[in-house]
């Protein structure tokens, strides 16, 4: 199971009255792949995060972004048709009827099986996250050295751990888990992963455990060896 959230929006600079949260749900689970191709579009998302801040309507979405209000209702329009925002007023301003939109969730979770390596959207998507990811560990202070050829490696060695074990994979008891108001995000998160621990076979616990090898063996791969030298020479 992939997971994507969608996290906090960075427009929160902008003076703009806060959605209430008690209006909102905190979050959503979304399964269908075409989730990913929505969210695969930088400017979708940046209309998501602005969402999650304030009720707007098209022409101040276009002004916040710098496009123009036709480009805006595209991506709108596919969005409501994702449930991933909806209309919450309507105001007429002279002879139209102004649309007031939000987002459907604070966060978007996306479970998804694997990360398809045969859809160009769900792959750029991937890729554009382990790229986020590895840049915050270099803040971190991990010593790390990848081009786009180790992103994309790395994208496969995630999705072939997470595909492995079709055994343990019951979306019936993972929509449960996830509907369970006793459970805060990260107790969903442990809930479904103990599930899947829990159905997996020997044989397939054996593979992932194989594959899980692998992948640490490749992020192990893109610490600069000037580093590992460094490191070496300083100990006593």
């Amino acid at each position: 199971m992939v997971i994507v959230i969608i996290g906090k929006p960075f427009y929160t600079y902008l003076n703009y009255n806060f959605i209430s949260e008690a209006n909102m749900k905190p979050f959503m689970v979304i399964r269908e792949p075409e989730a990913y191709q929505l969210l695969a579009d930088e400017t979708r998302r940046k209309i998501l995060y602005l969402l999650r801040v304030k009720e707007m309507n098209v022409t101040q979405l276009a002004e916040a972004l710098g496009i123009t209000s036709q480009a805006v209702y595209h991506h709108i329009r596919k969005l409501l048709k994702g449930n991933m925002v909806e209309v919450v007023k309507e105001e007429r301003t002279g002879h139209l009827i102004e649309s007031y939109y939000r987002a459907t969730a604070e966060d978007f979770i996306l479970s998804h099986g694997k990360v398809s390596s045969e859809s160009l959207h769900d792959r750029k998507l991937a890729e554009e996250e382990t790229t986020t990811v590895l840049n915050v560990l270099k803040r971190l202070g991990f010593n790390l050295e990848f081009d786009e050829k180790d992103i994309s490696q790395l994208v496969d060695l995630k999705a072939r751990v997470e595909e492995c074990c079709p055994t343990s994979r019951k979306p019936e008891l993972e929509d449960k888990i996830w509907n369970m108001d006793e459970l805060n995000l990260l107790m969903k998160v442990t809930a479904s992963d103990f599930v899947s621990t829990l159905l997996m076979s020997e044989d397939e616990f054996t593979k992932q455990q194989a594959d899980r090898k692998k992948l640490r063996s490749f992020l192990l791969s893109l610490v600069r060896k000037q580093k590992k030298i460094t490191l070496l020479q300083s100990t006593p």
